[in-house]
């Protein structure tokens, strides 16, 4: 296949070429990563955010990272609070904080903070951290203790007690030991989880409520305390109840059960993500999967699975005001990721004479015309090769031709 018509559908990464493909500022746009690791990706997504910054007016970034650890990061921009080394190693979920990267990233935050501080620019000009998944790792989940608790709390110290739905002591005996939330085995056992235990389904019906008084009670909420303290409480109520629906599942037995797991993930990602779409224009930044309008697919131990990613269910409520970049590779050669086929997409985009190319998805699936290259099939499973199929679905396509050798 000829790579004729590819190279004018590329343009340089930069702010300015990103927003000339789309019709307006997007208040989420997203950026995908193909696989996680790799600081070259993460060296794009900075550039990429301080242009955002500087020109376009965006303040958040948002990561996939858990969202009650990524408080810690966020407090050590704005404020100051903790040391870097701390905040690396406490802040971040997955082993993020491990990666150069994403400590760049913070320092940069901290040090643009302490500028607007000194020049005495409003607080609206201040960079925020956000991580938006859930307290979730590949082999379990956090218990919902942290979260009910502190929003348990938040409610105590404002709202009269007669309000609240139970007390601090009837949520702590509920809760019992946190191991038995945390036990490693309910992953692939249902029957050692918790989640469907008469403590949990009780602790399901109380978090409900608190929600709910915290909703009802927002005007006195705002005007007894800051809209940063308020929306902390309903990150903690949104995390809470995902938490236990989250662990419900765990305890099921059904072949929905993965199905369910992966929707209620990729669900407490799309809640957190609206959230901070009602704060103002951010950068989102996450595997490609997760942040996708078509539907997502995997095959695990039991057969393939499918769900909607946080992606598509954000575009679906915010249309136009939601916005996704794909990214793609040519080489990862440390893990057997060689140049990639020259009739597969990133094949095509390997022709191209830049390092870094944002690539404009129409213009691009019209030189390719039909039927579409078939996709590239990675001889390594962390990479997740470009689907052709989708790109009528993306909004840009940011290519990476090739990854520092580590070897």
């Amino acid at each position: 296949m000829a790579n004729t018509g590819i190279k004018d559908t590329a343009h340089p990464v930069e702010a300015a070429a990103v927003m000339r493909l789309l019709p307006a500022r997007p208040r989420l746009l997203a950026l995908g990563e193909p696989t996680h690791g790799e600081d070259t990706l993460l060296d794009v997504r900075n550039g990429l955010f301080q242009q955002l910054v500087e020109e376009e007016g965006y303040r958040t970034i948002a990561i996939e990272s858990d969202c009650l650890l990524g408080l810690v990061v966020d407090d050590y921009v704005t404020s100051g609070t903790g040391t870097l080394d701390e905040v690396m190693a406490r802040g971040f979920s997955h082993g993020w904080g491990a990666y150069p990267g994403n400590r760049e990233l913070v320092r940069w935050m901290r040090a643009h903070n302490e500028r607007v501080h000194r020049d005495g620019r409003p607080a609206s000009d201040r960079l925020r951290f956000a991580g938006f998944d859930g307290p979730l790792e590949i082999t379990g989940a956090a218990g919902p203790r942290q979260a009910l608790t502190a929003l348990h709390g938040y409610l105590a110290a404002r709202v009269d007690a007669d309000l609240l739905p139970c007390t601090a002591e009837t949520l702590d005996r509920l809760l019992g030991a946190d191991d038995r939330w945390t036990e490693p085995a309910a992953m692939t056992d249902p029957a050692r989880s918790a989640g469907r235990s008469a403590e949990a389904r009780e602790l399901r019906l109380l978090a409900d409520d608190l929600v709910s008084l915290l909703d009802e009670q927002t005007p006195h909420l705002l005007a007894a305390t800051s809209r940063d303290d308020w929306d902390r409480a309903s990150l903690y109520g949104r995390t809470a109840t995902g938490l236990l629906t989250y662990h419900y599942w765990m305890a099921d037995s059904s072949p929905a059960r993965m199905n369910r797991l992966l929707g209620v993930r990729d669900r407490m990602m799309a809640e957190n993500l609206l959230a901070l779409a009602g704060r103002g224009p951010a950068l989102v930044h996450a595997q490609n999967s997760h942040l996708q309008r078509a539907k997502s697919t995997m095959r695990m131990w039991q057969g393939p699975v499918e769900w909607w990613s946080a992606g598509a269910l954000v575009s679906a409520r915010l249309g136009e005001e939601y916005a996704f970049f794909a990214t793609a590779l040519g080489t990862i050669r440390h893990q057997g990721v060689d140049t990639p086929p020259p009739d597969t997409v990133e094949g095509l985009l390997y022709g191209l004479p830049e390092d870094r190319s944002v690539v404009d998805a129409s213009r691009l699936a019209a030189a390719l015309g039909d039927p579409r290259p078939a996709p590239r099939v990675s001889p390594w499973f962390g990479y997740a090769s470009l689907d052709p199929g989708h790109l009528a679905a993306i909004d840009g396509l940011v290519f990476v031709k090739d990854v520092p050798d580590r070897r």
